[in-house]
């Protein structure tokens, strides 16, 4: 507020609270692994996932490829979801494909 000013001037950028987590460690090979491809639902991420899927499958013949689709893009995944991905994969691939 300015000196002297009755006005209140808001930042609308707000404050972000987030917990930092460690990313997950790199898998020193993928043949034999088991894929996850998730889809966030974005118009062209379909496509862009199932070409990219398919190609490496190809170069590196994954052991499983399985492929799921989030609700909405403007959502977080189900919790479900995450965990069955956990549970039935070794890595995962999503992207946006605007």
């Amino acid at each position: 507020m300015a000196a002297g000013s009755d006005q209140i001037v808001y930042d609308p950028r707000g404050i972000v609270e987030a917990e930092s987590r460690a990313t997950a460690p790199r898998a020193a090979r993928l043949d034999g692994l088991r894929l996850a491809v998730l889809d966030n639902t974005k118009w062209n991420a379909n496509k862009l996932l199932r070409r990219s899927m398919a190609q490496l499958d190809e170069a590196f013949g994954f052991a499983a490829v399985n492929y799921y689709r989030k609700e909405s893009f403007s959502r977080i995944a189900a919790p479900e979801l995450v965990r069955e991905i956990v549970a039935n994969n070794d890595v995962v691939l999503t992207a946006i494909g605007d």
